[in-house]
């Protein structure tokens, strides 16, 4: 990253570190926020809910279930295979004491691939479901657990959750839900 606003996003993302620093080593948080990062991986957790959406058996919840299977694995070749090589930024340091075990990940930090499938798999499976705050609080845990367990710069949360943003309202567009008549 070479580009003029470089040092106030460094500034940002030390100061949300810090922030973050006062909230590490709480037992409750430490298993919370490890345990989201590690659904997160290969979008485990969105499966799991896309699946558990798709048991109501509507044709509205099973299209939304099957737009998660679909959407999961694109999201995931275009934001680590292709947009990450774009950028190859630096993650945090690796070598620090973590309470729980982690997969080391081998990509760039920018952006946050798990922020990006968090919000495009929430965003999919909330559109016409009651459950939506769930899958909110859901990508919410999920993104911020990347920062919590030291593996991505707040600044690569940012940036994946508003890739992700961009992907799961192009994901409605292009795989509309089929409105069932009341």
């Amino acid at each position: 990253m070479s580009w003029r606003g470089r040092g106030a996003v460094e500034r940002f993302d030390r100061r949300i570190e810090s922030a973050v620093d006062g909230l590490r080593g709480h037992p409750v948080a430490d298993r919370v926020f490890y345990a989201a990062s590690e659904l997160g991986d290969f979008g485990l957790v969105w499966l799991l809910l896309a699946s558990a959406r798709s048991l109501r058996s509507s044709p509205t919840d099973e299209r939304a279930a099957l737009r998660v299977a679909v959407a999961a694995p694109l999201e995931s070749v275009l934001v680590n295979g292709v947009v990450k090589s774009f950028f190859r930024r630096t993650r945090p340091p690796w070598d620090v004491v973590r309470p729980h075990r982690l997969r080391r990940p081998r990509s760039s930090s920018f952006p946050s691939g798990h922020a990006s499938a968090a919000v495009t798999n929430a965003i999919l499976l909330s559109e016409d479901d009651r459950w939506w705050p769930v899958y909110v609080l859901m990508a919410a845990t999920v993104a911020s657990s990347r920062v919590y367990v030291k593996i991505h710069h707040p600044s690569d949360v940012i940036g994946g959750a508003a890739l992700g943003l961009v992907l799961g309202l192009a994901g409605r567009k292009l795989m509309p839900l089929e409105r069932t008549q009341a």
